[in-house]
């Protein structure tokens, strides 16, 4: 049995006794900054130790969801015998005994692409006539053809895109991330969501999807409303002043401290954090929203209106983010699921997001963000190559098997197209990326070790990826 010495502390004790200390050092910082109190400056938060473990190519991720799943025969994927096929009876050889979500017992008929694709870029990038701004940028995107998923239905689909299964309650790859690696700020949360709404049957999105799961609480992503204060009571009420809010934060530290001696709540630690980044974040969130000082000239190109709530303006909060050391920005946009009204609600979701995407990408790219950073452009899953007999608003249902994201930024290859499906939309015949493969991708890109990144859960060595083998997708990284 090993001595104890009278000045070790264990976790608990530890806890217990500088709950009011942690606090009140969150507040010093807070009062640094305004003057009152020492100096402080903030490093970032670390991740855990050794991470990251290989180069690290990007130091943040994007990612666009295209909440509902954007159709990728109206956007990335040319289908010319598709196309002469319209109207003519869907082979039932690629059909049968496949998961169909709402098309299960109709008559279906091949629906041909209701746009036109033309080439752009030094490479030929085929891209849809809905998405004018996406030409502009062919050089810079890979467009992957060939993304494979498990789950039919829009919310089992999100999960298992955000966490790698459809098992409620697993942490979600942004949680991940700021676990691993931590993030670049101390006055952010290193996981933002923002979401938009425009479209078709925007469907609803459960906050468990950006959570920590089993991981600490302090990982998980924290939505910023689209509109008013990005976060709620972010500013002082009136009349109280930070020396006023330290005599709060030292009664709630206090209470803390009770309350571990009582039941020793492993979420202290968490608390206590929340508490300090709710402090910083009383200084960082209004200069983060006050666009005052972006010129005229970036407002236009995004289209954005500052606080209307649109995917433009999120756009341009993304880059602010970016800037201040976010380390993972979570974008939905709801609005897509395009089961009737295709070419109405294509018109209406494209034109909202196409111009502000280009406008985020662009952004990056001049002013040198865009090489450190990872863009993830896509939905949930895709819709099928067919739609039902006789209905008048055509539409297409949701599909699996086959449909298209795009990668841009630091280590992929722009101006290429990856994976293919075959000569109908209907499977991902070439190159089939899983969804596991695309957050390995992730993973690697920022310098993370996929196979080698595990949290001990339940006796199981857990991990974004799985069980099952996830490959880095090798050929789209430069």
């Amino acid at each position: 049995m090993s001595e104890f010495h009278p000045m070790q502390l264990n976790r608990r004790t530890f806890l217990s006794q500088t709950g009011i200390g942690l606090g009140s050092a969150a507040l010093g910082s807070l009062l640094a900054r305004e003057g009152l109190g020492a100096s402080s400056s903030t490093n970032g938060v670390p991740g855990q130790p050794g991470l990251p473990n290989l180069t690290q190519r990007v130091k943040r991720v994007i990612f666009l969801c295209m909440s509902g799943g954007p159709s990728h025969l109206e956007t990335f994927d040319n289908k010319p015998v598709l196309s002469k096929m319209n109207g003519q009876a869907f082979p039932e050889s690629y059909t049968a005994g496949q998961p169909i979500a709402q098309l299960q017992g109709q008559a279906l008929k091949c629906l041909g692409s209701i746009s036109k694709f033309q080439k752009y870029g030094a490479n030929g990038q085929e891209i849809s006539d809905y998405l004018p701004w996406h030409a502009k940028m062919a050089d810079d995107i890979c467009i992957v053809r060939s993304m494979v998923t498990e789950q039919i239905n829009h919310d089992p689909a999100h999960t298992f895109m955000n966490t790698g299964t459809a098992i409620s309650g697993r942490p979600s790859m942004g949680a991940w991330v700021n676990y691993g690696i931590g993030c670049e700020t101390d006055e952010l949360p290193g996981f933002v969501v923002l979401s938009s709404v425009g479209g078709r049957n925007p469907q609803p999105i459960a906050s468990r999807q950006w959570a920590s799961g089993f991981l600490p609480s302090r990982y998980q992503g924290v939505e910023f409303s689209s509109t008013g204060d990005p976060v709620n009571y972010v500013r002082n009420p009136a009349g109280v002043n930070v020396r006023q809010q330290r005599n709060l934060v030292d009664a709630i530290s206090n209470l803390n401290r009770h309350r571990q001696q009582a039941n020793g709540d492993p979420e202290i630690a968490s608390r206590i954090a929340a508490y300090e980044m709710a402090f910083r974040m009383q200084m960082s969130i209004p200069e983060l929203t006050d666009v005052s000082d972006e010129p005229q000239h970036i407002l236009d190109m995004y289209g954005a209106k500052p606080g209307d709530g649109s995917f433009a303006s999120n756009c341009l909060l993304a880059r602010r983010l970016a800037e201040r050391g976010v380390r993972f920005i979570h974008l939905y946009h709801r609005g897509w699921d395009h089961h009737g009204g295709l070419k109405k609600y294509m018109d209406v979701c494209t034109g909202l997001t196409d111009k502000p995407t280009y406008a985020l990408l662009t952004d990056l790219k001049q002013r040198g963000m865009l090489d450190d950073t990872l863009i993830v452009w896509g939905g949930e899953f895709g819709r099928t190559p067919m739609s039902q007999s006789g209905k008048g608003d055509i539409g297409r249902d949701h599909h699996i098997k086959g449909f298209s994201m795009w990668l841009a930024g630091g280590g992929v290859k722009g101006g290429t197209t990856y994976g293919a499906t075959d000569d109908l939309g209907y499977n991902a015949v070439e190159n089939v990326v899983h969804v596991r493969d695309l957050h390995a991708t992730m993973l690697y890109l920022l310098g993370i070790d996929p196979e080698h990144f595990s949290v001990k859960f339940q006796g199981l060595d857990m991990r974004l990826t799985g069980v099952k083998p996830a490959r880095v997708v090798h050929d789209i990284i430069a």
